[in-house]
């Protein structure tokens, strides 16, 4: 098939390049002339493992091309996927619609023939109806088309596998016709097919992200609980991650979800809620929670340091919002990085990936960037675990404690061993395991007023 993917960032360009390594003809689109340039000369704009060959390797055998032309992508295409970004909205927390509105305008002024216009974007229930609104609007008289949804599902890092052998793929159309299109490029997949209307596909990927959030948000809680109570969440998560109705996945205890999906998709779905005249009250405390898990991370350090940390140089290992990416789009490492620089605190921060999209965030004031994790820990007051990179799992504990100043650590990711780290002498505070040493009898005081409370004593 002719396929034009109209996009290049995460979604549109691991779906290039995998549609063409299907034995498709793409051409990817994209208005960023550099980028395009970028691309051909195998330079990736983004970190995905194994991307950068599958692009080299297609474009070599001339089934993958790109161009900055939308009329070029759009000639002979029997496809036309909108891949571009649905951002979140900072007042309503609505996602923004504004590029997919400008494609749709675009590709209805400029089809000459049949196509499916495909959305793989991340957008909410009803956006399809709207698309096919506007493209039918710009389109010349007598040139049929059709809109389907078919939503992504992939995890950064783990993209190209995702893309390759995905859990299942999902289309949704109003047409027979256009869903008998869409499924032919995915026909020779081994998985299931889910074919549904434009509304459901929409809303399967919200709810999917928003379930997922919610995992995390809730063994967080936990977390909360268990250390409180003395228990160790990461037991807790392996205990119950063994029960198949549960599931093993997206039960780690942490400072809270980040990047460009879960926050954005859980507070457009509740906008969504909201819009219906339904108040998602569970989707609400996951978000809630979540901000407070960030709270409650921070919290560790000043009761350790004090309020004031002016003068206190931290190591922050991890500036992604998650591993295996250099993604720093809303990552949860990059916010408790600037509240803890708002504290006074000198930064010295490194990530395997990341340090070149976390420097355009952060900028340079009061941080320094290191060559590698050692370096960033030399002469530190403390350490922050931040994002779960496994090689900060692997850290030589005495090649630490030689390296900072005082031997504090807060694991962030529950990355360490706690007993090896309180072996070496370190103090260590996780995530939902007690700390040695800490006084935990507020907790324990404020538990009894809450049951005094609940039972009207």
């Amino acid at each position: 098939m002719k396929v034009c993917v109209i996009g290049t960032g995460y979604v549109g360009l691991v779906g290039s390049a995998i549609f063409a390594d299907w034995g498709n003809e793409v051409i990817g689109v994209d208005i960023d002339d550099s980028k395009i340039k970028k691309i051909e000369a195998g330079k990736m704009p983004i970190y995905e493992p194994g991307l950068g060959e599958i692009v080299t390797e297609n474009i070599k055998d001339g089934r993958l091309s790109f161009t900055t032309s939308l009329v070029k992508g759009l000639k002979g295409a029997e496809l036309v996927f909108i891949c571009v970004g649905t951002p979140q909205d900072d007042k309503t927390g609505a996602a923004n619609l504004s590029h997919v509105w400008d494609v749709a305008k675009e590709i209805g002024e400029n089809i000459k023939d049949y196509k499916v216009v495909v959305t793989k974007s991340t957008v909410p229930v009803g956006t399809n109806e709207r698309i096919k609104r506007i493209v039918g609007k710009h389109t010349a008289k007598g040139v049929d088309f059709d809109v389907a949804s078919n939503p992504e599902f992939l995890r950064e890092g783990s993209s190209v596998e995702d893309m390759r052998n995905p859990d299942r793929v999902v289309i949704g159309s109003d047409s027979k016709k256009a869903l008998e299109k869409l499924r032919k490029i995915y026909d020779h997949l081994n998985t299931i097919i889910v074919e549904t209307d434009l509304r459901s596909a929409e809303m399967i990927k919200y709810a999917s992200n928003s379930f997922l959030a919610t995992k995390i948000s809730f063994i967080n809680e936990m977390a909360q609980i268990c250390e409180r109570a003395g228990a160790d969440v990461s037991q807790v998560a392996y205990g119950m991650g063994l029960d198949r109705r549960v599931g093993k996945y997206f039960l780690r205890a942490g400072i809270g979800y980040g990047g460009s999906c879960f926050p954005k998709d859980v507070a457009a779905l509740y906008k969504t809620s909201t819009d219906q005249a339904y108040d998602f009250k569970l989707l609400r405390s996951v978000m809630e929670v979540n901000e407070n898990q960030r709270a409650y991370y921070v919290d560790k350090i000043t009761d350790y340091f004090g309020k004031n940390l002016t003068g206190k140089k931290i190591a922050c290992l991890g500036l992604a919002f998650k591993s295996d990416t250099d993604d720093a789009r809303e990552s949860v490492a990059i916010k408790i990085i600037r509240t803890l620089r708002g504290l006074g605190a000198k930064i010295c921060a490194y990530d395997p990936k990341a340090m070149k999209n976390a420097q355009e965030i952060l900028g340079d004031s009061n941080i320094t960037y290191t060559e590698n994790a050692y370096d960033a820990m030399k002469g530190a007051d403390a350490l922050c675990l931040l994002t779960e990179w496994s090689q900060f799992g692997e850290l030589d504990l005495g090649r630490v404690e030689k390296s900072m100043v005082a031997k504090v650590i807060f694991d962030g990711r529950n990355l360490l061993d706690k007993e090896e780290a309180e072996k070496a002498g370190f103090a260590y505070f996780a995530i939902g395991k007690r700390a040695s040493g800490v006084d935990y009898t507020r907790f324990e005081e404020g538990s009894s007023a809450i049951l005094e409370s609940a039972n009207g004593s």
